[in-house]
């Protein structure tokens, strides 16, 4: 499997880190080595002062497609769920001045919280409420109609680069709230109303 990343989705999210609004969307990909095993804590890789959660409902693909046209996305998931893209902010940002690419920060083992799946139809796709909460406050409340790119527009985007297989998660994006993770942080994510993951940072 693969994971397929999707970064600035959200316009608060952007203004947020004072990135430029893109044109179309910004696709990064993690390897199977960054699942967070079920049940672990997420460890602060110690090449990082400064790793930030990112709360994101997440696509899972149910057959193999390529080039597929935005009216029959919908074939292509039956979930749908919650997890987080962690990234170490500080790792991230001298790639950026670098110009290097990002993998560095947001591909390391463990980064990525692949939370439980449910089935799409129990929900409204397009305005669906999502929210993290760290200690249990709310950190970051998003909904899937602030997406500058909905689910359907991914998948028919991302699948004219990469072949989508039986298997593969799409992270869709983050909402504004971003922060910075410390040890004995317990990190809880909630898709309308329903209990996806609880992570235990150390």
């Amino acid at each position: 499997m693969k994971i397929i990343c999707i970064g600035r989705n959200y316009a608060k999210h952007i203004e947020e880190l004072e990135n430029e609004r893109p044109k179309s969307p910004v696709v990064f990909l993690k390897p199977d080595s960054a699942i967070l095993p079920k049940k672990n804590p997420f460890f602060i890789p110690s090449f990082s002062s400064d790793v930030h959660y990112e709360v994101e409902v997440l696509v899972k693909i149910n057959k193999v497609g390529k080039y597929i046209d935005e009216k029959y996305a919908p074939k292509y998931y039956d979930e749908i769920g919650l997890g987080i893209d962690f990234t170490a902010r500080d790792v991230q940002q001298e790639c950026k001045e670098k110009g290097l690419p990002w993998e560095k920060a947001k591909a390391f083992d463990g980064s990525a919280v692949i939370g439980a799946f449910f089935n799409k139809n129990d929900f409204d796709l397009q305005r669906l409420q999502f929210q993290l909460l760290k200690n249990d406050a709310i950190v970051q409340d998003g909904n899937t109609n602030s997406m500058l790119w909905k689910i359907d527009e991914l998948i028919a985007y991302v699948s004219k680069y990469f072949t989508l297989k039986k298997g593969d998660v799409i992270f869709t994006g983050t909402p504004a709230g971003v922060g910075k993770v410390s040890e004995n942080d317990v990190l809880t994510g909630i898709l309308e109303g329903n209990e996806a993951f609880t992570v235990k940072v150390k």
